[in-house]
């Protein structure tokens, strides 16, 4: 299995225009984070996990040029909002692109992109397949993926666990029942948004106790704000086998 970061920052962890903070002046690229996003190859086939508005960035720089599903954590607009662009691979592959989320999530995305599943469909527009996912594993082109079913704070999301890898983002609650699914990790991405307390995502201790109690061989932290500060104090704080991750980091399992 070979594991790309896409991006690995929120909407607040983007550049901003005329900030001068430590994190925006920073020339380390590690800290230049796009929304979040992971890209997987799995036994020749390719997925992602999420299409954030950087999407088709995220796709051109890591030089994808096959997608065989789309899997959704969620319906926030920082997850879905790229989703338009999978039109590219609509037209290269020849085929509808399918698409796996819980049921909340399909009507959001029906929704948002109306426009897609309209009676008369304008040419070009991206062609999907919808699938409904449940908190019960399912398969995919021959992979199996088991859901990991989280809190974010009012909103529940899905993680995923592919063999003895697993990637939840935006959460900050795992139930001990769930908690069982993350036995036995090589690697675990958890989501830690900031230093300060949050009402809907772990803090950066928060999410250094859930690691604690879980005991993957290696953990890496995505979703991470501009709060969190500069890459390499991180590296500096954090134990041997916790690193932040980073966009364009690779992972082969």
């Amino acid at each position: 299995m070979k594991i790309t970061f896409l991006g690995t920052g929120t909407s607040s962890g983007v550049p901003l225009i005329g900030c001068n903070c430590a994190v925006c002046s920073s020339l380390d690229y590690r800290d230049q984070r796009l929304r979040t996003s992971v890209h997987l190859e799995i036994n020749g086939k390719s997925f992602v996990i999420d299409t954030s508005p950087d999407f088709r960035q995220q796709m051109l720089r890591a030089g994808i040029k096959h997608l065989d599903a789309v899997l959704f954590t969620h319906q926030h607009k920082d997850h879905i909002a790229g989703l338009d662009d999978v039109r590219a691979y609509n037209f290269f592959q020849g085929s509808d692109m399918p698409i796996y989320a819980r049921d909340e999530v399909l009507t959001q995305l029906q929704i948002e992109f109306a426009y897609v599943f309209a009676e008369k469909r304008y040419p070009g527009i991206p062609r999907l397949q919808l699938n409904e996912i449940k908190n019960e594993p399912f398969e995919i082109e021959g992979v199996s993926f088991l859901p990991i079913d989280v809190m974010h704070h009012l909103m529940p999301v899905f993680g995923f666990r592919v063999g003895r890898f697993a990637y939840i983002t935006d959460v900050n609650h795992i139930s001990e029942s769930e908690q069982t699914k993350l036995q036995n990790l090589d690697v675990l991405v958890l989501g830690a948004l900031q230093r300060q307390s949050h009402i809907s995502h772990y803090n950066l201790n928060q999410a250094l106790e859930i690691v604690a109690q879980i005991q993957p061989k290696r953990a890496y932290f995505t979703h991470i704000s501009h709060r969190m500060g500069l890459q390499r104090d991180l590296d500096i704080e954090l134990p041997p086998h916790v690193r932040l991750a980073y966009d364009g980091l690779q992972l082969n399992l």
